[in-house]
C-alpha cells in the first residue's frame, strides 16, 4: 500500500508539472478589454513616435536632398542646422553604409546609421536546418539613445550617421562609431572584440557635448530585439525563451514565460534576452542600471504557422550625465546559453539558465551538471545519459527498498487488518484506531513508505529542468534521434493534433510503455493488499487503475515535443525501476524474516509519540461524540 502511495505522489507531481505548463500557456490570454487597452496604448506610442519623428524629418530628407556630402551651399546648411541643430555636421560626412568585422566566434556588421550592430552571426553554430545562427539580422534589433538638446530638440541616435573606424589594441579589435558635431566633439559607441570571446566590451561616451546636451531632460538607452527562431519546434523553443535579469545584487527574476509582461526594476546588473540555447545579454560593468523599464511580448500566436520570431523584448534604461557628459561601461554578450561559458565571466550570468528554483536548481548545479559534464567528456552523449540514469537509480535504490519493505509488511499484516475491519465493520473510528495501533506495533506505519518516496520528487523535477536546458545535448545524435535537445521524429503527420503535434516521436512511446508495465506491476500488488473503501472516502483501487492508463498517455502526448534526451532518461529509468523491483522482491526481501521481525516488534511495548497520542485522543473524542449523537437519536 505504501508503494502505491508513493507512485500516486510521483504521478501527481508529474501531472502538476503538466498542468502548470498548460496553465502558464493560457493564463495570460488577453480579454477583449485588455486587447482594446493594448491597441490604445500602441496608438498613443505611435503618435508619440510620429511627434518625435517630425522633429527629425531632416535626417531622412537630407540624405535625398543633399546626397550626404560636403557640397551643401550656405542656404542648405542653414536649413539643415535649423532642423537638427549642432548634429547637422554629422549629416554632411561621407561614409559607407556598413562595415564588417570578424573574430573567431563572430561575423559582425555595423550600421553607419545609428552606429549599432546590424548583424551578429555566431560562426561556430548552425540551426536545425543547418543554416547560420544569427542573433541580429534584418532589423530584428534596435539599439539607440534618445536625448534632449540645449536648443529644445529631442533626438535619437538611430536617425543619424556615425563615422566608423577600426583599429587594433593588442590582439583585440576596436570598432569606434562616432556621432560628430565637430571634428573633436562627438558621441561614441566603442566596441572592443577579444579573440574567441562572446563578450564585447561596449562603452558609450561623449566628448565636448556638455553644451549640446540638455542635462535637465532624461537620456535613455532603448534596446529592442526580436528572438529569431533557431529550433525545429518553435513552441518548444518559445517555452524556454524568456527575459531574465539580475537586480539587488543577487535576485534573479524573469518576465512571463508564455504571455505578455512588463516590469520596472531598480538596480539591475544585467538583463538577458534568452532565446533558449542562445542569449543576448547587456551587462552594466561599472555600476548597476538605476532603473529599467522592460517588456516581453509573445509573437507565436499560432504554433502551426511557420513563424520567424518567438518574442519581442524591449528595455528602456536611463543614463546618467557626469559633468554634462556620458561615460557608461557595458558588456554585450551574444552567444550560447551554456553554463560553462557564462560562468567564466564571473557575473552570475549562468543564473539566467532555468535550472529550477530552490533545491531543484541546487541539485542541477551541484550534481547533474558536473556529473553529466564528466560522463560526456569521454562517452557519447546518449550513452552518457544512460550511465547517468543508472547512477541516479542506484543512488535512489534504497528508497525503493524502503518502499518494498513497507509493502511486504503490509502484505503480511493484511489478514489481521482484514480481521479488524470485519470485527469493527459497524464502528469505522474504532477500526481505524485498531489499525493504527497494529501498524505502529509492527513498525509498518504508512509514512515509512511514503516519506522515502518524497526524496525522488526533487530529483524528478531537477532532471525535468536539466535536459531541456543542457546546451551540450544540442544537435548531438543517438540512435534514430538526430538531436537529443529536440524531439526524435520517426514519422511526419499530414495534420496537426492539438497538444501532440504533427509528428510521432519514438522515445516518448518507449517511455510510456515502460511506465505502463511498471505501474501495472506495482498497482497489481497494491490492489491485492487493499481492503474495501471506507465510507465517505474515494475508492483508491479504481483511481490506481485509471492512473495505469492515464500516466502513460500523459507521457506519450506531452513529451512528444520535448527533448528526446529527457524521454530517453525516463525510458531507461523505468526499465531500471522494473529491474530493481524484481530483484528486491525475489532476492532481497525475505517475507519470513520480515514476519519474524514484526512478531518481535509486536511483542515489545510501543510508546506512542505526541502525534500518535494526539491522533488517538481525537479519534476517541470523535467516537464519544458519535455515541452521544446515536443516543440522542434513539430518544
Amino acid at each position: 500500500m505504501e508503494e502505491k502511495k508513493f507512485d500516486i505522489n510521483s504521478i501527481i507531481g508529474f501531472i502538476l508539472i503538466f498542468g502548470i505548463l498548460v496553465y502558464m500557456m493560457y493564463q495570460n490570454t488577453p480579454t477583449p478589454e485588455e486587447i482594446e487597452a493594448q491597441k490604445k496604448a500602441e496608438q498613443e506610442q505611435v503618435e508619440a513616435e510620429q511627434k518625435t519623428s517630425k522633429q527629425n524629418e531632416a535626417i531622412v530628407t537630407t540624405k535625398e536632398d543633399y546626397g550626404n556630402t560636403k557640397t551643401l551651399d550656405s542656404t542648405q546648411r542653414v536649413a539643415l542646422q535649423n532642423k537638427v541643430g549642432a548634429f547637422a555636421y554629422a549629416l554632411e560626412l561621407p561614409g559607407d553604409d556598413q562595415i564588417t568585422v570578424e573574430t573567431d566566434v563572430f561575423e559582425l556588421k555595423f550600421n553607419r546609421k545609428g552606429g549599432q550592430l546590424a548583424q551578429v552571426q555566431l560562426k561556430k553554430f548552425v540551426d536545425y536546418d543547418s543554416l547560420p545562427i544569427y542573433m541580429v539580422k534584418d532589423k530584428n534589433s534596435n539599439f539607440n539613445i534618445t536625448f534632449g538638446t540645449s536648443d529644445n530638440r529631442t533626438l535619437n541616435t538611430q536617425d543619424f550617421p556615425f563615422q566608423p573606424s577600426v583599429s587594433k589594441s593588442g590582439d583585440n579589435t576596436v570598432v569606434s562609431m562616432k556621432l560628430k558635431v565637430s571634428e573633436s566633439d562627438f558621441l561614441e559607441y566603442r566596441y572592443e572584440l577579444k579573440p574567441d570571446d562572446y563578450m564585447i566590451d561596449f562603452s558609450i561616451r561623449s566628448q565636448g557635448l556638455s553644451n549640446v546636451f540638455n542635462t535637465s531632460q532624461p537620456i535613455h538607452l532603448d534596446w529592442h530585439q526580436k528572438g529569431m527562431r533557431h529550433a525545429k519546434s518553435i513552441s518548444y523553443e518559445n517555452r524556454y525563451t524568456r527575459l531574465t535579469y539580475l537586480h539587488d545584487k543577487d535576485r534573479v527574476e524573469k518576465l512571463s514565460q508564455m504571455g505578455d509582461d512588463e516590469e520596472t526594476v531598480e538596480d539591475v546588473e544585467w538583463l538577458s534576452y534568452r532565446q533558449h540555447f542562445f542569449s543576448s545579454i547587456l551587462v552594466a560593468n561599472d555600476a548597476p542600471f538605476s532603473k529599467v523599464d522592460m517588456t516581453s511580448k509573445n509573437l507565436v500566436e499560432d504554433e502551426e504557422v511557420d513563424s520567424l520570431f518567438t518574442k519581442l523584448y524591449t528595455s528602456k534604461i536611463p543614463l546618467a550625465y557626469n559633468g554634462g557628459e556620458i561615460n557608461k561601461s557595458l558588456g554585450l554578450y551574444y552567444g550560447p546559453t551554456d553554463s560553462k561559458t557564462l560562468k567564466a565571466y564571473d557575473k552570475g550570468l549562468e543564473e539566467s539558465i532555468p535550472f529550477g528554483w530552490g533545491i531543484f536548481g541546487w541539485i542541477n548545479k551541484a550534481l547533474f551538471i558536473p556529473l553529466f559534464g564528466f560522463l560526456s567528456g569521454f562517452l557519447p552523449y546518449g550513452i552518457a545519459i544512460i550511465v547517468m540514469t543508472v547512477l541516479v537509480k542506484i543512488m535512489l535504490s534504497f528508497v525503493q527498498y524502503k518502499q518494498f519493505l513497507s509493502q511486504a509488511k503490509m502484505k503480511i499484516l493484511k489478514p489481521e487488518l482484514d480481521a479488524i475491519r470485519t470485527k469493527y465493520k459497524d464502528n469505522k473510528l474504532k477500526a481505524q484506531q485498531e489499525t493504527m495501533a497494529l501498524q505502529s506495533k509492527a513498525g509498518a506505519s504508512p509514512l515509512s513508505g511514503c516519506l522515502p518516496g518524497l526524496m525522488q520528487i526533487p530529483v524528478f523535477y531537477a532532471l525535468f529542468m536539466f535536459f531541456p536546458t543542457a546546451f551540450d545535448l544540442r544537435q548531438k545524435s543517438f540512435l534514430w534521434a538526430d538531436d537529443l535537445s529536440s524531439y526524435d521524429s520517426i514519422a511526419e503527420l499530414p495534420f496537426n493534433i492539438p497538444f501532440y503535434g504533427d509528428h510521432v516521436a519514438l522515445f516518448p512511446i518507449l517511455a510510456a510503455i515502460a511506465i505502463f508495465f511498471y505501474m501495472k506491476m506495482t498497482t497489481g500488488q497494491q490492489t491485492a493488499m487493499q481492503g474495501p473503501p471506507q465510507e465517505g472516502m474515494p475508492d483508491m483501487s479504481k483511481m490506481m487503475k485509471y492512473m495505469i492508463y492515464f500516466s502513460p498517455l500523459l507521457m506519450l502526448v506531452f513529451f512528444n515535443n520535448y527533448a528526446s534526451g529527457l524521454s530517453l532518461y525516463y525510458f531507461i529509468s523505468n526499465l531500471i525501476s522494473i529491474g530493481i523491483m524484481l530483484v528486491i522482491k525475489n532476492y532481497i526481501i525475505d517475507e519470513e524474516k520480515v514476519l519474524a521481525k514484526i512478531e518481535v516488534s509486536k511483542s515489545k511495548p510501543k510508546k506512542q509519540n505526541r502525534f500518535q497520542k494526539k491522533m488517538a485522543e481525537m479519534m476517541e473524542q470523535a467516537e464519544q461524540q458519535k455515541q452521544i449523537q446515536q443516543k440522542r437519536k434513539k430518544k
